[in-house]
């Protein structure tokens, strides 16, 4: 068993962090602000003052932050990781962010001593409590098996992508085809609710056809019944879909879907829909054709 620091206990952290504990792995982490869930501490986790002390005290060390400004924070900003960084510690990072900053930081990381791997996650709070996140890992091949074994105590599919940064791009990949899916199927939904038909018994048909989806399964059911507590928050999509668009200029590609997808989100966001679930893009769909699913 390994002594794992775990830095960033939100909606996805929490629960993976948890299975570690269950594993057997003794956990230590840093709190930015407030205190340790009590469901963590229950379990034995550690809380230490600084991600520098998380470093000092751990063979590995997990981030599971928000975005790229907060992993640059976590790592190598005053009192982080970088600071306390044992030879040969291996750092997960399983955030979501920008793949460049991503090479930076595991340059910075390795020529302190360390070991990287980015190790960005697919599956939203269910995958994340059920421990079955589909994981995609970028570094050096024996890095990824070093890493292997803890990942697979969070996650059902992992697949290493390539070197630094591989599993970042493979990530923002996957949040176009998420978004645009979720895009797709609400409108599927929206049009059959306008024209007239029982939109339940349309998904039921659509999810024995080609259209059958995961996104049409779980988030269609999301919008016919309207729970969009998150789950994944539309703001964090608009993060990642940012990365996809900033991205995509830099290399001269064109991505409309991605950009009317964002739109909504956008529309969303401006409704006070942030922290909807990104299921509810639907929402916005539905303000354009003054109609509500179901309705």
């Amino acid at each position: 068993m390994s002594k794992i620091g775990f830095i960033g206990l939100g909606i996805m952290g929490r629960p993976m962090a948890g299975h570690l504990m269950d594993a057997g792995h003794e956990l230590v982490t840093f709190v930015k602000r407030g205190s340790l869930h009590e469901d963590m501490a229950s379990k034995g986790m550690k809380q230490v003052e600084s991600a520098k002390a998380v470093a000092e005290q751990s063979d590995i060390i997990i981030t599971m932050v928000p975005d790229t400004p907060d992993v640059e924070e976590v790592l190598l900003g005053e009192g982080g990781v970088i600071e306390g960084l044992k030879p040969g510690t291996l750092v997960i990072d399983m955030s979501s962010i920008a793949p460049i900053p991503t090479q930076e930081m595991a340059k910075r990381i390795t020529d302190a001593g360390g070991e990287f791997v980015d190790a960005p996650v697919s599956g939203g709070e269910g995958g994340a409590i059920n421990a079955a996140l589909t994981i995609m890992v970028g570094g050096p091949e024996e890095s990824f098996k070093r890493a292997l074994p803890v990942l697979e105590v969070m996650g059902k599919t992992i697949t290493h992508i390539g070197d630094h940064g591989a599993g970042q791009i493979c990530k923002v990949a996957n949040q176009i085809v998420v978004a645009l899916t979720i895009q797709a199927a609400a409108e599927g939904l929206l049009f059959a609710s306008k024209a007239g038909a029982d939109v339940s018994k349309v998904r039921e048909a659509l999810l024995g056809g080609l259209a059958t989806s995961k996104i049409l399964d779980v988030h269609g059911e999301r919008m016919i019944n309207r729970t969009f507590d998150p789950g994944f928050r539309i703001r964090l999509h608009q993060k990642d879909l940012n990365l996809a668009l900033e991205s995509a200029r830099s290399l001269n590609l064109s991505l409309p879907g991605t950009a009317n997808a964002q739109q909504l989100f956008q529309a969303c966001a401006a409704n006070n829909g942030a922290d909807w679930d990104h299921a509810g893009i639907v929402r916005a769909l539905e303000k354009l054709a003054d109609h509500e699913i179901g309705s």
